[in-house]
């Protein structure tokens, strides 16, 4: 039933823009219904994001554990349905690296069953960890089946092949309380996977200074790719403030330019109009010119102040 409901509101001549939030495939589906439109129309649609978690060396010599604890109560607040979930972990190979993955196994392991928000969604996210389940490359640490329709977390290792493989399946969202770490071969590999992946609505840098020091050409990939970027942070936690952007390139979502958290999320329904030379009495208040303050306004071609 939602789907033909979806489909007669994007398609209604009195709708002029859309707000999506949910699969990439719905989505996109969305977004062509719209442009087949006598009128097209913008959608503003929230898709698919694994919000990498990048592990750098110092800052797991420093507190391996401690990070391992964080991502655990991360990865499974909400039982996991929360779009900015890590849903990958990336680390080049070495010891801190190995005891990392041990600290988090433990901490995951011990997380209770949650209850998801209904049956559907429970089904979708074992559908999800069971195709995680049967990559080549990918094994299973951390598992469970349903426990009276509630869902267990579950955590996955995967070879650096698996990352570069055709279609991007470690990219591939899954909307619960499970995450993927991979092991990569060297600093190179790391780099080359941000340059490489697809956007996302958030990346975070699990850091130390001198880690952040060493690594400003990841930071500058980072930037291009993802819409919110955080250092020493879970992305889980998301702030409705004017600096909030939770949005990101393609295929986090349809429009890179907007947010749909924050005082900016207004600005994807809204139109801008100039009044050109226009009689203060037929203008709002806010532009009249005895209003010194604010937004600007066109009068014989030069430009002045009329609003608050």
């Amino acid at each position: 039933m939602r789907r033909p409901v979806g489909a007669r509101l994007v398609q209604a001549p009195q709708i002029k823009a859309v707000g999506f939030t949910g699969s990439l495939r719905g989505g996109r589906a969305l977004c062509d219904l719209a442009a087949a439109r006598a009128e097209p129309i913008p959608v503003f649609a929230e898709m698919s994001s694994v919000n990498p978690i990048i592990l750098l060396p110092q800052a797991l010599q420093e507190r391996g554990e401690a990070i391992a604890n964080d991502l655990a109560a991360s990865v499974t607040m909400g039982a996991g349905q929360l779009c900015t979930n890590p849903g990958l972990l990336l680390g080049v190979r070495s010891a801190q690296l190995s005891d990392f993955i041990d600290s988090l196994h433990k901490a995951l392991q011990a997380q209770p069953a949650q209850t998801m928000l209904n049956a559907g969604m429970l089904s979708n996210y074992y559908s999800g960890v069971e195709r995680l389940g049967t990559l080549d490359g990918v094994a299973a640490l951390v598992a469970g089946g349903a426990e009276e329709a509630r869902a267990r977390p579950h955590l996955f290792k995967a070879e650096q092949t698996v990352l570069f493989a055709v279609g991007a399946p470690l990219e591939e969202e899954v909307f619960g309380a499970a995450t993927v770490v991979v092991e990569l071969e060297s600093r190179d590999a790391l780099l080359r996977y941000a340059r490489e992946m697809g956007g996302q609505l958030t990346a975070t840098l699990m850091a130390e200074p001198a880690d952040l020091l060493a690594n400003r050409d990841l930071i500058e990939c980072l930037e291009q790719k993802a819409g919110r970027l955080l250092v020493n942070g879970t992305p889980t936690g998301v702030e409705v403030c004017e600096a909030m952007v939770h949005g990101g390139p393609y295929p986090a979502t349809s429009d890179a330019r907007g947010t749909s958290v924050g005082t900016l999320a207004i600005d994807r329904f809204l139109r801008p109009v100039c009044y050109q030379n226009y009689p203060d009495e037929l203008l709002l208040p806010a532009l009249q010119g005895h209003n010194p303050l604010g937004l600007l306004r066109l009068v014989n071609g030069e430009q002045r102040r009329g609003a608050v």
